[in-house]
């Protein structure tokens, strides 16, 4: 299993997730109330101790609280997730964040450490992501990272309101990241201005 950095830039941080970040976490789904969205896996405010709890167990999950410096509060999660060591491959999900920083610095900050991490520290060759065939907002986010479509894997995923449905996988190679690597950190720039 991949070891917990922490990981800080553009005035986030990624610590960890621990239950200390359950009072923060309450309050970010809150905001917006994230977890009446179908399509998203976030926590309800009094699920938020097992979603915690999950991530922790998960044998090829490693969860991240993202904390924004300038407050201190945790403002959200993300992970590494379905590691596969052998083939170099990892994802990146179980990414929410409080509605109010939607469309902010926020995700692109959070994805370039961490694609940064996995590309350059850990020496991936392969990074997805998967979303659900409705969430054409993180199609859109993923699409905007530089990922490719890989394709839609159909009935794969149960919504909590029971309903299965298709899956769009997406993916970045390593040849592709010094690329996309720039194009993020032009993109933080325009948001520091």
């Amino acid at each position: 299993m991949l070891a917990l950095p922490t990981l800080s830039s553009n005035g986030i941080t990624l610590k960890p997730l621990t239950l200390g970040h359950t009072e923060d976490l309450v309050i970010a789904c809150q905001d917006g109330e994230l977890w009446n969205k179908v399509t998203t896996s976030v926590p309800s405010p009094e699920t938020v101790v097992d979603y915690i709890n999950t991530a922790e167990t998960m044998a090829d999950r490693v969860a991240f609280a993202v904390v924004n410096d300038s407050s201190g509060k945790t403002i959200g999660t993300t992970s590494y997730h379905d590691i596969l060591p052998s083939a170099k491959r990892l994802e990146v999900g179980y990414t929410w964040y409080a509605q109010s920083y939607w469309r902010t610095r926020v995700n692109t900050a959070c994805k370039l450490m961490l694609l940064t991490h996995a590309f350059e520290t850990l020496g991936y060759l392969t990074v997805g992501w998967r979303t659900d065939i409705d969430n054409h907002q993180s199609q859109r986010a993923i699409e905007r990272l530089g990922a490719k479509k890989d394709g839609v894997i159909r009935g794969i995923r149960v919504r909590r309101n029971g309903v299965i449905t298709d899956t769009v996988m997406y993916s970045m190679m390593v040849e592709e990241w010094p690329e996309n690597k720039v194009k993020l950190i032009e993109k933080l720039a325009k948001y520091e201005k």
